[in-house]
C-alpha cells in the first residue's frame, strides 16, 4: 500500500524543520555578527536567491516529479543512456553519516536540558569544566543521551511521513517558534538588547571581504538540508496542489527568520553580562548556561526553553536526514517501514558510538592526524559530500534531464518561463561557483 503524502502546510512545516537546524541558531548569528552584520546578512540573502533556492527548487521538483526515492529519481528521470546517474542518488547516505554524529550533540541537548533544571554552571571556567568533563571522561552520559535521542528519532520516522514526520512538525515547529519568541521577548526587557540588535544588523561594509562572501555562500548552502536528498525525498510525498516556488521562499523565508531572532536573543543574555560571543558549541554549551545561571531562578526556566529550542530543531532535522535511507530500503529493495527504520537506526547508532568515544580520553586510536572520528565525518560530509551532492543536482537539472518536463511541472505551480529561464541559468552558473565557495569556507575553517 503506498503511503500516505504530506498537506501543503506538512509539508512546509516538514521542509522547514529539516532546514532549520542546531547551526542556525549557535553558528549563524555568530557569523553575521563577525562579518559586518547588516552587510552580511544583504550578501547572505543574495546568495541564498542564487544558490540556495534554486538547489532548494530543484531537490523538491525532482521528487516531485519522480515520485520515488532518490537513486530511483534520478534513474527514472535520466535520458536513454545516461541511467548510471541513479549513482547520485546515493547522496542520501550523506544524511546518514550526518545522522551518527548529529545524534550525539542531540545527546548533549538532552543532558543539559536535565542541567537546566537542576545545577546550571556558575561561571564560563566552571561551565568550560562541565562541558569538557562529559566531552572527554563520562562515556556513561553521552551514551545513554544517545540512545535517548536515537530512540526518539527512529520511533517518529518508523511511524511514517503522515503519521510520523507531519505529525512531529506540526507541533514541534510553531513550537520552537513559540519558544523563540519568549526568549526574544524576555530579551526585549533587557538593556543589551539593543547592542544585540546593533551586533546582528547594523551594516558595517567596511568588515565585508572576499571571505565574508565566501561564509555567505558557505552558510547559505549548508543551512538548507541541501546535498544530501532529504528535499527530494520529501518532493516524493508533496501534495501535488502544492506550489513548489511558493514553498521553497516560504522555507527559506523560516530558515533564515529563526535564525536572526535566535541570534538577537543570545546576543542579548550574552551582552547583558559583558560576555563576548563564541562560535558553534562553545556558545550553546558553555557561554550561555554561565550567561543563564546569572538571571537567577527565572536563568533555570530561560535555559530549559533554549535548550527545548535546540532539541526541537535538531529532532525535526534529524528525523529528515534519516527518511532518505528509510525511504531507498523500503521503495527500492521493498524492505517494510519497520525493518528499514529500525535497522537504520541500529547501524547509525553503533557508529555513532564510535563517533562518541573518540571525543574521549584513552581513545586516540580513533583518530588519523589532528582530527578524531567525530571531526572527520563532521568536515568530510560538510567540505565534500553535501557540496558534491548539491553540484550533482545542479549539473542534472541544468544539464541532462528533460528541462521541459520541469518546466511544466513548474508553470503549473505558477512559475513563468522567463523566471524558469533565470533558475535553470543559476543552476548552470551561479550554483557551481557557490560550490567552490562553499568547500572553500569550510576547508579554511571559516564556517
Amino acid at each position: 500500500m503506498k503511503e500516505r503524502g504530506f498537506t501543503r502546510i506538512g509539508f512546509i512545516l516538514a521542509a522547514a524543520g529539516s532546514a532549520v537546524g542546531l547551526g542556525n541558531i549557535w553558528k549563524f548569528p555568530y557569523v553575521t555578527g563577525e562579518y559586518g552584520g547588516g552587510a552580511f546578512v544583504l550578501i547572505y540573502l543574495a546568495t541564498l536567491a542564487l544558490v540556495g533556492l534554486p538547489l532548494l527548487l530543484a531537490e523538491m521538483t525532482t521528487g516531485s516529479l519522480s515520485r520515488k526515492e532518490p537513486v530511483s529519481a534520478y534513474e527514472d528521470l535520466s535520458p536513454e543512456g545516461k541511467r548510471y546517474w541513479r549513482f547520485a542518488g546515493l547522496k542520501l547516505f550523506t544524511g546518514f553519516l550526518i545522522l551518527t554524529f548529529y545524534t550525539v550533540v542531540i545527546g548533549w541537548i538532552f543532558y543539559y536540558l536535565f542541567i537546566s533544571l537542576t545545577h546550571l554552571p556558575a561561571t564560563p571556567e566552571e561551565a568550560t569544566a562541565l562541558f569538557m568533563g562529559m566531552l572527554q571522561e563520562d562515556a556513561s552520559t553521552q551514551i545513554f543521551f544517545h540512545a535517548m535521542a536515537m530512540l526518539i528519532i527512529g520511533a517518529i520516522v518508523y511511524r511514517g511521513v503522515k503519521a510520523g514526520i507531519e505529525r512531529i512538525n506540526l507541533v514541534l515547529m510553531p513550537a520552537l517558534i513559540g519558544l523563540l519568541l519568549f526568549l526574544f521577548f524576555y530579551a526585549m526587557g533587557l538593556e543589551a538588547f539593543g547592542e544585540a540588535v546593533a551586533f546582528m544588523f547594523a551594516a558595517d561594509f567596511s568588515r565585508l571581504s572576499g571571505e565574508a562572501v565566501m561564509v555567505a555562500v558557505g552558510q547559505a548552502f549548508f543551512s538548507l538540508s541541501i546535498g544530501m536528498a532529504v528535499l527530494m525525498t520529501y518532493g516524493a510525498f508533496v501534495d501535488k496542489k502544492t506550489r513548489l516556488p511558493g514553498a521553497a521562499l516560504t522555507v527559506g523565508a523560516m530558515d533564515t527568520a529563526i535564525a536572526l531572532i535566535a541570534g538577537v536573543v543570545i546576543f542579548a543574555f550574552l551582552f547583558q553580562l559583558g560576555m563576548e560571543p563564541a562560535q558553534s558549541v562553545g556558545m550553546a554549551f558553555i557561554s550561555l548556561p554561565a550567561a543563564f545561571y546569572q538571571f537567577g531562578a527565572a536563568g533555570h526556566l530561560l535555559a530549559a526553553v533554549f535548550f527545548l529550542a535546540l532539541a526541537f530543531a535538531g529532532i525535526t532535522s534529524a528525523i529528515s536526514i534519516l527518511e532518505p535511507s528509510v525511504a531507498h530500503l523500503n521503495q527500492r529493495y521493498r524492505m517494510n517501514r519497520a525493518k528499514a527504520t529500525w535497522g537504520t537506526v541500529l547501524v547509525a547508532y553503533l557508529l555513532g558510538l564510535l563517533v562518541l568515544l573518540s571525543n574521549l580520553k584513552g581513545f586516540e586510536w580513533l583518530s588519523l592526524g589532528e582530527r578524531n572520528l567525530f571531526s572527520w565525518f563532521d568536515f568530510l560530509t560538510a567540505a565534500v559530500f553535501l557540496p558534491l551532492g548539491g553540484l550533482l543536482m545542479a549539473i542534472f537539472v541544468g544539464f541532462i534531464t528533460d528541462r521541459e518536463r520541469y518546466f511544466h511541472q513548474l508553470h503549473e505551480h505558477g512559475l513563468s518561463r522567463s523566471a524558469f529561464n533565470l533558475w535553470i541559468a543559476a543552476l548552470r552558473y551561479m550554483v557551481p561557483l557557490g560550490v567552490v565557495g562553499a568547500i572553500a569556507a569550510k576547508v579554511l575553517g571559516l564556517i
